[in-house]
């Protein structure tokens, strides 16, 4: 079948978009650019750099002091893995955690590992991911935020966790559902070729003419604002942490390429960061990637600062917590009445609840049912990117 001729732009057309976008979207100051071409460049010093970064916040720690790390790891090493973790041992001693745990009886070796610490750190000060004092820099969080951000792609754009859903509302270009004429006012792209080939065929025509082109009928999309309220109290610190990190990442980054507006409330015993809803990807991830875990966990709190988040447009309004307790500070009635109160502004609540106990799952239940949203019981960690994306298909 042969195709009409202004047809064969359309490739072109298609990659010249991806190129734009590509662009858009890595624009940045110098710095960024160096450590983005490092990033994807697989430069594996720089990228053990960055998830040493991250294991750091993920854990609470603020500064990597070589002297202290030694001290512990000397002292008690099991506990020492169980406070900073492997990533971060290696990337401050060079040395496997295991080896180190085999020779730190041995002198000799305890005085090359403090000389190698001592020497790493500084590297890592030289190379402006730690500051003076061996605190965390700008350029660091930055570091560790890319590395986290493409870590999540990479993960899920095999798995085909990025595919289109449709919207239940309106804009002006959404998802194709029926299919028309062929008019000149249409995008190459929304071109149902099948369909127009077998049209063609069933005309009896040789080529494919103008005349047999269809095009889909794009159902557009509406307006939807999603908030993002991450738990960063005390027991998600370690890994609970990380995958709440990067499952807001893998959410901030599809609804927001699907034009969607994306918020984030930061909680434990208060709310400790926001970001209203907005289209301000590298905004999101930034913050997301500064969270650390804190004490206790304040449910009322990040459900009444949410309403006050969203806008008063008309829209589709949804929070989605992710959490492993339910409420440790103030009671069970306040939730249940702060949860009415955003039902009756039109606000949906879904709660992604981590390894929850008995308690917490009922709780949960009553604060799902009453605001029209969904409650997902989670015990495998590695699922909740996937679960969290699967609650927001399921708004559009």
């Amino acid at each position: 079948m042969i195709l009409p001729d202004f047809l064969d732009k359309e490739k072109t057309i298609q990659n010249k978009e991806k190129i734009e976008e590509l662009q858009g979207s890595m624009q940045s100051e110098p710095e960024e650019e160096k450590l983005a071409h490092s990033v994807m460049e697989a430069d594996k010093e720089t990228i053990d750099e960055g998830r040493a970064v991250n294991d750091a916040l993920n854990n609470g720690i603020n500064s990597f002091q070589p002297d202290m790390i030694f001290e512990q790891m000397v002292n008690d090493f099991k506990m020492a893995k169980n406070i900073f973790g492997e990533t971060i041992l290696k990337q401050v001693s060079g040395y496997n955690p295991d080896y180190i745990e085999k020779n730190i009886k041995v002198p000799e070796f305890r005085r090359e590992l403090k000389n190698k610490m001592r020497k790493n750190i500084e590297e890592m000060k030289d190379a402006g991911i730690l500051g003076k004092d061996s605190e965390i820099t700008q350029k660091g969080m930055r570091l560790a935020s890319l590395i986290m951000y493409s870590e999540e792609l990479d993960h899920l754009i095999p798995k085909g966790m990025f595919g289109e859903r449709i919207h239940k509302k309106q804009s002006i270009y959404g998802e194709h559902d029926d299919v028309k004429p062929f008019k000149k006012s249409d995008r190459y792209r929304d071109i149902a070729l099948k369909k127009s080939i077998k049209t063609a065929i069933r005309r009896g025509h040789k080529k494919l003419e103008v005349d047999d082109l269809k095009s889909f009928i794009r159902q557009s999309r509406g307006n939807l604002e999603i908030i993002y309220g991450l738990d960063a109290s005390g027991s998600m610190k370690g890994r609970k942490i990380e995958v709440a990190k990067k499952a807001g990442i893998a959410l901030a980054f599809r609804a927001i390429e699907n034009k969607d507006k994306v918020g984030l409330v930061v909680f434990g015993e208060e709310v400790k960061e926001s970001v209203y809803p907005c289209g301000d990807f590298h905004r999101i991830l930034d913050e997301i990637t500064k969270v650390r875990p804190g004490k206790e966990t304040d449910m009322v709190s990040v459900i009444k600062k949410s309403i006050e988040m969203f806008s008063r447009i008309n829209a589709t309004k949804h929070l989605i917590l992710l959490t492993d307790a339910l409420q440790t500070i103030g009671s069970k009635d306040e939730v249940i009445d702060i949860s009415g109160m955003a039902k009756a502004a039109g606000i949906t609540i879904s709660i992604v609840g981590i390894k929850l106990d008995k308690d917490g799952i009922e709780l949960a239940k009553h604060i799902t049912e009453l605001s029209g949203g969904k409650l997902y019981a989670v015990s495998a960690l590695e699922n909740v990117d996937k679960i969290i994306l699967q609650d927001y298909y399921d708004l559009r």
